[in-house]
This record gives structure tokens, sequence and C-alpha cells, in this order.
């Protein structure tokens, strides 16, 4: 085999076959793998050598050394035997777009930079939008918009921005000590994280109570208040954050009425539906985001449940001034006549960094490969996987199911017969780690009410009957061992 070179087209052939090949027989073989790494901390370390190669080493060592060194150490997200967490979909059309992206390798910050980039981009997330029945002002033909963030977290941040910059240009720049921002207390921690970067400061951040009595979804009532409050003690509220699909239940907040009591009180409204926003392309489901109509901003992650490779996160956003005055720059270097001009999106002002890859590709091909028609009964079969195994929870009496399932996360614990709630906590603490030791599933928990609950997801693209009923046996397996 001759040297590697840099780039060179019959080498990226011939390389190119045998990495297909070898990921082509990882997923073959993926249910010999144990789905959660049984490895200890700094395993790696005492494998490789603690300096690079002078010399280039061959790519059939290279993936030898992936095979009894990596793979150890890797937990398998693709394992149709996972269920912790919320899915991260893999599928051959998202694997493609990521491959094609790789091969492209542009540097899409600008419309110049690759005009393609910028507005497939804008073509797919129209297409995603008219899918999940947006409203029109989300579309790119007037004044907002689709862009593809890294994460949620990302999403979050980047509205979280626009609404700050909004209302001190309003009120003075001096008020940011005064700016309050509202969420359950079941919303995602990246919200939070946000509020830090933005300089939010941390007594004003709201984090409103929910319980059991509206099934973790936050009542109309408790924002209502809470807005008021601050308004009386001249405090600034601005922004909110819904949830639909919250990660500890897949709880789904009022929207309709959330969004009337931001509007009239003029907070910026943000909906995350990075999970469950998937499953809103059913129209048996769409009326999860009825109230959309009142937001600014709507988020869904193409990358956990839509067959779409990490990353990709779409993010809408009504009014895509507010973005852009918020993250625009213009340095010399990068001044251009279509930029200029204004006919243009350059989508480096709608995000964090500048450089961007050609993510839209992958979300293209997944739609294109598959069609919704496909797409759709993807979701309903996870969700009526789910379904089968609530079912086989309700009939064993040493369970019980711990919250609604409305998608395809079913919350469930083991009961003790102590009737002792910390006894409860600590058996279902032991029956997560039992399950997981066994490397034959992986399931996640959370805490809900200060219940330890364990939480059992479907959405792995490999997952069938077969392993929710194997995996289910294990549970009881595993519980028997316990009780006894």
């Amino acid at each position: 085999m001759d040297e590697l070179k840099p780039m060179d087209a019959e080498q990226l052939r011939e390389y190119g076959h045998q990495m297909v090949d070898f990921i082509a027989d990882y997923y073959k073989n993926i249910e010999s793998f144990p789905v959660c790494s049984q490895v200890q901390p700094g395993y790696l370390r005492e494998l490789l050598p603690d300096s690079a190669p002078v010399r280039p080493e061959s790519l059939q060592d290279v993936l030898d050394d992936v095979q009894l060194k990596i793979l150890p150490g890797v937990t398998h997200w693709q394992s149709p035997d996972y269920f912790a967490y919320f899915p991260s979909n893999s599928s051959v059309a998202g694997f493609l777009g990521e491959m094609l992206s790789a091969g492209i390798n542009m540097v899409g910050f600008s419309w110049i930079t690759s005009p393609a980039a910028t507005e497939l981009e804008m073509i797919v997330l129209d297409w995603l939008a008219k899918a999940l029945k947006l409203p029109d002002q989300f579309l790119s033909t007037g004044h907002g918009g689709g862009v593809i963030q890294g994460t949620a977290s990302e999403a979050v941040l980047v509205v979280l921005l626009a609404a700050r910059d909004q209302v001190l240009r309003r009120v003075g720049k001096d008020a940011t000590g005064r700016l309050v921002v509202y969420c359950s207390d079941q919303t995602h921690s990246a919200l939070q994280k946000a509020c830090k970067i933005a300089g939010i400061y941390p007594e004003n951040f709201r984090l409103l109570k929910t319980d059991s009595s509206t099934d973790y979804a936050l009542s109309p009532e408790s924002l209502s208040e809470a807005i008021s409050r601050d308004i009386a003690s001249g405090l600034i509220p601005f922004f909110f954050c819904a949830t639909v699909g919250t990660t500890s239940s897949t709880a789904v907040d009022p929207l309709t009425e959330l969004g009337k009591i931001s509007n009239s009180n003029g907070l910026w409204f943000h909906i995350d539906a990075a999970y469950a926003g998937s499953a809103c392309i059913c129209p048996e489901f769409r009326h999860y985001i009825h109230g959309v109509e009142g937001a600014n901003s709507f988020n869904m992650n193409a990358h956990k449940w839509f067959l779409t490779n990490f990353d990709c996160s779409a993010l809408w956003v009504k009014d895509r001034s507010a973005l852009i005055q918020s993250l625009s720059t213009n340095p010399e270097f990068l001044k251009n006549k279509a930029s200029q001009d204004n006919k243009v999106v350059d989508y480096k002002d709608w995000q964090i960094p500048l450089g961007r890859r050609f993510r839209s590709l992958k979300l293209w091909m997944v739609l294109r490969l598959y069609g919704l028609e496909n797409l759709q009964a993807y979701i309903r079969n996870h969700i009526e996987l789910a379904r089968k195994f609530e079912e086989l929870v309700n009939l064993d009496s040493r369970f019980e199911v711990a919250a609604p399932r409305r998608f395809s996360l079913v919350c469930f614990r083991l009961v003790s017969a102590q009737n002792d709630a910390e006894h409860a906590n600590q058996l279902n603490r032991e029956l997560l780690e039992a399950v997981n030791s066994t490397g034959n599933l992986f399931i996640s928990h959370t805490v809900l009410s200060d219940k330890y609950i364990l939480r059992f997801a479907v959405g792995a693209p490999l997952t069938e009957e077969r392993h929710v009923l194997e995996a289910w046996k294990t549970l009881q397996e595993k519980a028997a061992l316990l009780l006894t």
C-alpha cells in the first residue's frame, strides 16, 4: 500500500470502502456488545501510547485498535437494547448525508461561502415546518425562518440572547440586573446554563414548581402569579420557555394558555420540543403543539427521534431580525456584495460560532429517502412498543407506572412492600444498577415528587418487540432477586 496522501480520489475510494465495511459490520454485530460500557475511568490511558506516532501506521492497525480498545469504552446508543435518556438516531440516509457533508467539507458561514448550503437549509427547514404544520410566520418566505443549530442548548441560548437584547434596546442596557426568566422545574437545565452565559442574575431565574396534579405540566396560574409578583417588585419579565415532552416524564405544558400570558406581558415565548417535536409530524400527535402560533421560537432535535445523525437541532423564529441584531458581526474580511446588498441569509448571524457544517444535507436525505409516510410509521412503531411495555408493567403488581405515557417513554418503578419512601428509592436505585451491569440493556432514571423513577425510552432504529420483551424479562428477574 502506498503512503497515504492528504487527499487522493483512489485512496479515498479504497479506504472509504474499508471503513464502510467496518461500520456495517459494527451494526451487524451491535447486539454482541454490552449496551452500557463496563470499563473503569482511565482505562484507555493504559492501552494507548503516551505520544503520537512519528511514522504513519496502517488503517488496518487503527481499525484493530478501534475493535479492541475503543469499542469496549463505547456505550452503544444505536443498540436495539438502548432505552436510556432519549434516543439519538442514526440511519442509513442520515449516515450518507453526514458522509457527503464530510466529503464536500465546506464552512458555510455566509451565503457566498457556499450558496447551496444556505439555500438548502432554508428549504429543508421550510419542508419540516410544513410537515409540523407550523404557522407561516416561521417560514423563510416571510420575516422568520429556520436554522440548524448543534443542540437544543444552543437553540435556547441564541433566542434568549435575542430576547435579552430586544428588551434592553427598549429599557436601556443598565437594566440587565432586573431581567427575569421563567420556566418550570421540569425544563431542561440547558436554559439555566444559557442564563449564566447571557448574564441573567441567578436570583432572577424562576423555576416554577410542578407536581403530579398536572402530570408535571406547568400551570398557567403559577406563571401568571410569578410575573405579577416580579412586575410589582420593579423587575422586568422578558423570557419564558415551555416544554413539549419534558426530559423526566415527557410532560406537555399547556401552550395556548401560557402563550397568552407571555404575549400579554411582552415576554419572548420559546417552545422546547427537542424530543417530542418529531412525533408531531403524525396528525394524531399534532395537538400537543396546539398553541405554537403564540410562540416567538420553536425547537426540535431531528437528531433525537427523526433518523438524522447527530447533530441537527432545528430552530424556527418568527422574526429573524431579532436574532441577527443580537448575533451579527460584519468585519471587513467577511464583506461581500451579496451580503451588503441584503439579498441573502448569512447564517453566521443566527448562531454562536462563525463556522458551520453542511448539516442540511443529512435532513434533506432523510426526508427524501424515507418520505414523511415512512417517518410517521417509524414514530408510531416506537410509541406502540412503549405502549406494550407499559402494559407489561401494569400486569405485574410488583411494579407501577409512575407518570402518564404520551410518546415512547415509560416512567415506572418497583414498589416497596415496606411502605417506606426511602426504601423504595433505594430498591429502584439497586434495580437500575443491577439491570445496567448485565450489559443486556441500558436504562436511566429521574426523580419526580421525591420518588426515584426508572425511565424506559424506546427510540433506537433497530429496536423490535423482541428487544422490549427481553428487557422486561431482565427487569423482572433482577427485581425478583432484590425482593427476596
